[in-house]
């Protein structure tokens, strides 16, 4: 049985994508939430391309794992240097293909300098065999070794800083890597092939792929892979793991949250407030480790949100191709209206809303722009509070001292 062959017959998972022959081209098109339009299209890969690209990456393993250490470093840094270079360009692009605001969009790109840099440096460390004391007849010690093809699948709310996060460690140790973006940023992974390209990386270490929902369950389910990242949703997971099941590589999943923060009767409450705004609304609200919910001691919670409403009526909600824009859409208009619903079951349940929609002009039904908003009064009870958000929400609840705040 041909390899495409044995692909098909492992597949068992829908798409929410047409579906085609393994002979066949699909076209994908990114739509904007800036104004609706096109900002990408590619093309998906057939079953032919999918067994063609883990056959490179496994091949390319080979040679690679040999490759001394230091010159994966260099690699490694000559691509990040490589793809640094056309900062401007790709804060544009994040905008454009997913909403976060000019002005923070770059800030991304500074993140995965840093975290780069520090995997290169630690690698030489972190790789090292170590040795156990001996006994007779015995040399004992542990050494890493790498894996051989990693498929890494990326998010679209943090592209670059996800996909690095896996990559680089990936690289560093010896693996080949497979790379797929989200479909909302496909962008990304024609830069970080670039990158790569034009650090000289030898042809098949690193290769991106674009896929549907189907193919990317067909992939996961290769044997031809011996461990698979993944970044995104709680249900996302579940697929993913789901794909992956009878088969005995490795899963890496990292998904979303509801994190909480507690702020104290004692805090610096100008610094609380700031912090908690900036957790909360930053990237719209779209980060997995976004503060989700707020508990605030009793005794300074009215002048916390009195204080937190002020400086979220401060925000700009606009196109985030304007430099003075704060506060971008969300990345569609069914994740607008996924915080939506949210938002109207609360209010119905009792929770107060502190912000008027009037005072954001573009936040309207039917488009990804979305007022933020503060609620108090609400309940453990309310979705909102058990529940991913995702979106420019800040739910307050009072409590009396910080044990009833971590119950």
């Amino acid at each position: 049985m041909r390899r495409s062959e044995t692909l098909h017959q492992t597949g068992h998972h829908t798409s929410r994508h047409a579906s085609h022959s393994s002979d066949s081209q699909t076209i994908q098109n990114t739509v904007s939430p800036v104004d609706g339009r096109v900002v990408a299209s590619v093309t998906l890969a057939n079953f032919r391309d999918m067994d063609r690209t883990l056959d490179t990456a496994n091949q390319a393993q080979r040679q690679w794992r040999r490759t001394p250490l230091q010159t994966r470093k260099q690699y490694c840094l000559h691509a990040i240097e490589a793809l640094l270079s056309h900062t401007p360009a790709i804060a544009k692009e994040i905008a454009w293909m997913m909403g976060r605001p000019i002005r923070h969009a770059a800030s991304e790109l500074r993140g995965v300098e840093e975290r780069a840099l520090a995997m290169i440096e630690m690698s030489e460390q972190a790789l090292a065999s170590y040795h156990l004391p001996d006994k007779p007849g015995f040399t004992r010690f542990i050494t890493r070794e790498p894996l051989g093809t990693i498929f890494v699948i990326a998010p679209w709310n943090y592209p670059y800083l996800t996909a690095i996060n896996s990559i680089i460690p990936a690289l560093l140790a010896g693996n080949s890597v497979i790379f797929k973006s989200s479909s909302q940023t496909p962008l990304v992974a024609l830069r970080l092939q670039q990158a790569f390209n034009d650090a000289g990386l030898p042809n098949g270490v690193f290769q991106h792929i674009h896929l549907n929902h189907k193919n990317t369950a067909i992939m996961v389910a290769s044997e031809r892979l011996q461990h698979v990242v993944f970044t995104g949703s709680e249900k996302g997971g579940v697929e993913i793991e789901k794909a992956a099941a009878g088969h005995f590589h490795t899963l890496g999943l990292e998904l979303g949250g509801k994190d909480p923060a507690y702020v104290c009767a004692d805090a610096d409450l100008d610094h609380a407030v700031k912090t908690v705004v900036d957790g909360a609304l930053y990237n719209a609200g779209q980060s997995c480790c976004g503060i989700e919910r707020v508990y605030v001691d009793a005794d300074i919670h009215d002048v916390f949100v009195d204080k937190v409403t002020a400086m979220v009526n401060r925000y700009r909600l606009n196109n985030p191709l304007d430099e003075y824009t704060t506060l971008g859409p969300l990345v569609s208009t069914q994740a607008a209206d996924t915080v939506r619903q949210q938002l109207r079951e609360a209010i119905a349940m009792g929770a107060v809303g502190h912000i008027v929609e009037s005072n954001f002009p573009l936040s309207r039904e039917g488009t990804p722009y979305l007022a933020p908003q503060v609620l108090t009064h609400v309940t453990h009870k309310m979705r909102i509070m058990q529940e991913e958000t995702f979106g420019p929400v800040i739910p307050i609840h009072k409590v009396e001292h910080c044990d009833e705040a971590i119950a």
